[in-house]
Order: C-alpha cells, then sequence, then structure tokens
C-alpha cells in the first residue's frame, strides 16, 4: 500500500509540473470521457444481446411460452434492482442526468452507473419494448462525474464534465457524434452558448472511435441509397409529418394520463404493472415479434423491404402500444429507440400507401421511413435540430435534407400545438421536479440594450468612460450601470456616434418595475 500511495503521490507531483492550461486539461479529461464511455456502451449492447440471444432466443427455442413470460419476469427482477439495490438508478436518465447538472452539481453516483446498467440490459435484453440510449446518456454522465472526482476538479467545473459525458454516452448508443453533442446541446443543457463545447464534441467523437473499434464501423441502421425523384413527393413527406406530429402528441397525451391515474394506486403498483405490461408485450410479440426489445433488427429489416405496407402500420402501432405500456408501469429503459420504430414504421406505411394512391410518388418505402423516424422523433422530444442531423448521418445523403426538414417541422410544430408541453419537461412537471426547457428558451427573447435606451433626436457629443451597443444584452448593462448612473450607447460602425442613453430608470422600466411600483404605491 505504502508503494502504491508513493507512485501515485509521484504521478501527482509529475502532473503539476506539466506546463497545460485549463482548458487542455479539460479537453484531456473530456478525450478520457469519451473513451471510458464508449467502453461502458460496447458492454450494455453486449450484456443486451447476451440477455436477449437467452431469454427469447435458446430459451424460447425449447419452451414455447418463453417468449410470452420472459418481459414480465424482466421487468420485474428490473425493478427490483432499481427500487431495492440501487434506488438512484430509477427513470429513463434524460431528467435524472439535468437534475445532477442543476441540482447536485453535476454529481452522478457510480451506483446509479452500475444500477443503470443492471437494470435496462435486463429489461431491454429479456424484451420490454424500451431502448439502450437514454439509458447510456445517463451513464456516460455518470463516467464524466466519477472522472470528475478521481482528478479532484473544483466545483464549478463537476457542473459543466457531466454533459460531456452525456453527449459522449448517447452518441456511442447511437453511432452518431454529431447528434449526440446536439442533443445534449439542445435538450439538456438548454443552452447553445455553452463554455464547454469543444469537449462535448471531443468526447462524443472519441466515444464512438472507441464503439466502433469493438463493433464494427457498420452504422446503426443499414440505409439504401435516397432519391428524390420527384418534386411532388414532399406533398407526400408533409403528410409524413403530419401524421408524425399528431401520433407523437397524442403518444404524449396518452402518457400523460396513464402516470396520473397510475400515481394514485397503491404501492402494489411497482412491481404489478411492470409485470402485466411486460405480459401483454410477450402477448403482442406471439404475433409481433418485431417490437419486442429495443427493435433494431427490425427497422432494418424493413429498411430492405421485408414487410408490405400494411404490416408496417401495424408493427408502428403495436410498437406505440407496447411501449405505453411498459414506460407508464415504470420498468427501465429508455424511449429513443421505440420513438425511431415508430417513425420509421410510420413512414414507411405511409410511403407504401402513397404508391397506390399518388401516382407521382416513386421513391421506395424505405426512403419515407428515414424521414418517419426524425418526424416522429421531433414530434416527441421537441428537438428539431438533433433530430434532422440525426437522419442525415444516418443516411449520409444531402438529398434528404429538404424531406426530412419539412416533414420534421411539420411534425414539431403540430405536436406543440396539440400537445405544447416537451415530453421530458411534461415527465418533470409529473415527478414534481422543475427543470429548464431548450423550447421555452427558443420562445424567450432576452432584451437588449435597443429595447431600454433613450434615443437621442440630435447629435450628441460623444462622452468620455463606458459605453455600450444597442445589441447588447440589457442584463449585462446592469453592471455597469452599478458604477455609473448614466452610459452612452454608441453605434458599432460609427463609433463616435451616440445613439441614445441608458439609466438605471430605463432599465426597470424595459423590464417593468416601475410600472409595477406605480401600481403598488
Amino acid at each position: 500500500m505504502s508503494r502504491l500511495f508513493y507512485g501515485r503521490r509521484m504521478l501527482a507531483n509529475s502532473l503539476a509540473h506539466v506546463s497545460i492550461s485549463e482548458t487542455q486539461r479539460f479537453l484531456l479529461l473530456a478525450l478520457l470521457i469519451g473513451i471510458f464511455s464508449g467502453l461502458l456502451v460496447v458492454l450494455f449492447h453486449i450484456s443486451i444481446d447476451v440477455i436477449s440471444w437467452t431469454s427469447l432466443g435458446a430459451l424460447a427455442g425449447r419452451f414455447h411460452f418463453a417468449r410470452l413470460l420472459s418481459p414480465a419476469a424482466g421487468a420485474i427482477i428490473a425493478v427490483f434492482v432499481v427500487r431495492r439495490i440501487f434506488p438512484r438508478a430509477k427513470g429513463s436518465g434524460v431528467n435524472q442526468t439535468k437534475i445532477a447538472i442543476y441540482s447536485s452539481e453535476g454529481h452522478v453516483s457510480s451506483s446509479t452507473i452500475a444500477g443503470k446498467f443492471l437494470a435496462c440490459a435486463i429489461s431491454i435484453g429479456s424484451g420490454n419494448s424500451l431502448g439502450p440510449e437514454d439509458p447510456s446518456l445517463q451513464m456516460g454522465a455518470g463516467v464524466a462525474s466519477l472522472l470528475g472526482r478521481v482528478f479532484r476538479l473544483p466545483r464549478n467545473s463537476m457542473r459543466l464534465i457531466a454533459p460531456v459525458g452525456a453527449a459522449a454516452g448517447i452518441a456511442a448508443a447511437f453511432n452518431t457524434p454529431i447528434s449526440g453533442v446536439l442533443f445534449v446541446m439542445e435538450e439538456v443543457l438548454a443552452d447553445w452558448s455553452a463554455t464547454a463545447v469543444g469537449s462535448i464534441v471531443l468526447a462524443a467523437v472519441s466515444a464512438v472511435v472507441t464503439m466502433r473499434a469493438f463493433l464494427g464501423n457498420e452504422p446503426l441502421f443499414q440505409i439504401p441509397s435516397f432519391e428524390l425523384n420527384h418534386v411532388s413527393e414532399l406533398m407526400i413527406y408533409a403528410g409524413v409529418g403530419i401524421a408524425g406530429g399528431v401520433l407523437s402528441a397524442l403518444f404524449m397525451w396518452l402518457v400523460e394520463r396513464l402516470k396520473e391515474q397510475i400515481h394514485e394506486l397503491p404501492q402494489w403498483r411497482h412491481y404489478a404493472l411492470p409485470a402485466a405490461a411486460g405480459f401483454l408485450t410477450g402477448v403482442t410479440g406471439l404475433w409481433f415479434p418485431e417490437v419486442m426489445g429495443a427493435g433494431y433488427d427490425a427497422v432494418n429489416s424493413a429498411l430492405h423491404g421485408e414487410f408490405v405496407w400494411q404490416v408496417l402500420l401495424y408493427l408502428a402501432l403495436a410498437k406505440l402500444l407496447v411501449t405505453l405500456l411498459s414506460f407508464t408501469a415504470g420498468t427501465p429503459g429508455g424511449m429513443f429507440a421505440p420513438a425511431l420504430f415508430v417513425g420509421a414504421m410510420l413512414g414507411g406505411g405511409l410511403g407504401g400507401l402513397a404508391h397506390r394512391v399518388w401516382p407521382q410518388a416513386s421513391s421506395t418505402a424505405e426512403a419515407y421511413m428515414l424521414v418517419g423516424m426524425g418526424a416522429f422523433f421531433a414530434g416527441v422530444f421537441r428537438a428539431p435540430i438533433t433530430s434532422i442531423f440525426m437522419v442525415f448521418e444516418l443516411s449520409a445523403s444531402y438529398v434528404i435534407i429538404l424531406p426530412v426538414m419539412i416533414a420534421n417541422t411539420t411534425a414539431y410544430l403540430l405536436s406543440r400545438n396539440l400537445h405544447p408541453t416537451p415530453f421530458f419537461t411534461m415527465l418533470a412537471e409529473l415527478e414534481g421536479v422543475n427543470l429548464p426547457s431548450a423550447e421555452e428558451k427558443r420562445n424567450f427573447q432576452p432584451l437588449r440594450v435597443e429595447d431600454a435606451m433613450h434615443r437621442v433626436s440630435a447629435a450628441v457629443q460623444k462622452e468620455p468612460g463606458l459605453h455600450l451597443f444597442p445589441d447588447e444584452p440589457l442584463d449585462a448593462a446592469l453592471r455597469l450601470l452599478a458604477s455609473q448612473h448614466r452610459i452612452q450607447v454608441i453605434s458599432r460602425l460609427e463609433p463616435h456616434e451616440v445613439l441614445g442613453t441608458l439609466t438605471l430608470d430605463d432599465v426597470h422600466q424595459a423590464y417593468g418595475i416601475a410600472t409595477q411600483e406605480v401600481l403598488e404605491g
């Protein structure tokens, strides 16, 4: 022990003398986070495959009813792991990561990593209709938090390090580094001006590279070539967006209503409902085995034309139903994979139908599957930028950009109109937690100096001292007004031209403070 302690002390002293900046140190840590998160995701996927092969493959081959009972048994075991052994590993993973960032200074316990890994591997591997991406996001944040504690990062850096791991985890799970970065920036951080953006990108890329080194360079889905043969097809893609928007809003409404009703049930619900949902998933799997588990293989099969359009629509509705049951019952697992499955089958089914009723439809149904993935994803998770780039990364085709933008924007706007509360915000509210939302920030327009300043009507001489520009944030101007009663606002193009003046009273009036005081008086 003394030699080990001496060795660690010598290493620490050596690193202390290495002349690197704080930014370089943070980037180096991001690289390590990406590597370890990628390795963890590799083990996670292997564990799911092994459990799936055992329960739904070998065991189901010997016993006819194993496929029927496997999801229920897996759900009970997974819930027991979460409730009795690792209680901090509950939830899908996204909101729990946001809670760690905004309420726990980025701290994610090591037990959360183990519990999330074990419970979700059992749940998904045994056939429950959930996915590994959301749990991978939280496990990546846990890896980052653990490494941050090992390297004794200061408190202000710990909050920045958790999103780095989150991006690494979800990027490795999706095998799409850009989409992983965008989702964390768009939903988890809810901020596009994050100072850790360089580290987030580095961690996501290194995680994907690590994952591909072990599992191969094959993408998540084997995508056929995409072609837009006629401009009239854009009408069909808009129709896919409408269907995706309506169905996603309906799905969120059902999740909200069921969770409200389930919350009123006694404590036996924690085990009885996941078992019942697992059993019904198994029953559905007797007719549609493709809906069990994450469903990646079924999506790949559909992308290569192995299902007719009617079956694709049946699979979309069946997957929607069993996912609704599993998720609302509290079975551990994520929502991303089911959303991609439902969107793909919905888009493919509508595309196949369009070939029969729309004479100009010439693209294959598989092309509409890609657009359907993005449309339903954008409608449920309200991450339109992520969904567009995700489909682009999966297809590696610039031709798909216009169709997916039309469908995703349509689905996003329609879903937001029908169900204003975003999915993860809705879940947080049901749990009594207040978390920031990217959609709220997009709708919130911050005031600027030009919104409050008193404009001058004639030429005014520029005074020495502090100055402001009209496009600067108004809250930043407050700091300067603490040391100066009145500040001149000047033009960026003509530095000697005074556009107006700003005082503390102007700021109060812009924020409505002065008006409120008058009303109270």
